[in-house]
């Protein structure tokens, strides 16, 4: 885990849904109060990926020539959508739900991770506006976190990686005593 890196630019390739349901035993577990199961994914290959384009142009005004198209979605043949789907209960609070989602979110990038995989969590201005919740298919007690773009990571940067002197930060900074 000390390891990981968000990975910008992911390669070609990505693993399959059925891959994806193996890695899902790794998140499963996260921690969720009173079991509520706030939280789901949406794959995005192919011409999902060019829709959501579409939807993130919608959503900005952006305005493009005949024949161009908006290629921040097509950064990566596979996008996981990060929906937290929010309910109401007296015990669990709103924002609680949400790190559950986050949480679940990133137990995934761990997983794909150790299975190989780059990852990179994207999100942005447009990403709870109208056009780009339709293009998702939200409810109203749904909302979007981002996208996991995930590819594969080229022999350079695992490469660069293994011989990186890259000190962890001091946990000194993150830490501190109750009262204190």
């Amino acid at each position: 885990m000390a390891r990981r890196r968000s990975i910008s630019s992911v390669g070609p390739g990505a693993p399959s849904d059925e891959e994806l349901k193996e890695l899902l035993a790794a998140v499963t577990p996260v921690a969720d109060h009173k079991a509520l199961r706030p939280w789901r994914l949406i794959t995005l290959r192919g011409d999902d990926r060019l829709r959501l384009g579409e939807a993130l142009d919608e959503a900005s005004g952006t305005q493009r020539e005949p024949g161009e198209i908006n290629r921040k979605p097509l950064r990566s043949d596979l996008l996981i959508a990060v929906v937290a789907k929010l309910t109401e209960h007296p015990k669990v609070p709103a924002w609680e739900q949400l790190a559950t989602a986050a949480g679940a979110a990133h137990l995934l990038e761990l997983a794909l991770w150790q299975a190989g995989w780059g990852v990179m969590w994207r999100s942005g201005l447009a990403t709870d506006a109208e056009p780009v919740r339709a293009a998702h298919g939200l409810a109203a007690d749904e909302q979007l976190l981002g996208w996991l773009y995930v590819g594969s990571v080229d022999d350079y940067f695992k490469k660069k990686l293994a011989q990186s002197s890259r000190p962890p930060l001091d946990p000194e900074q993150f830490l501190s005593r109750f009262g204190e």
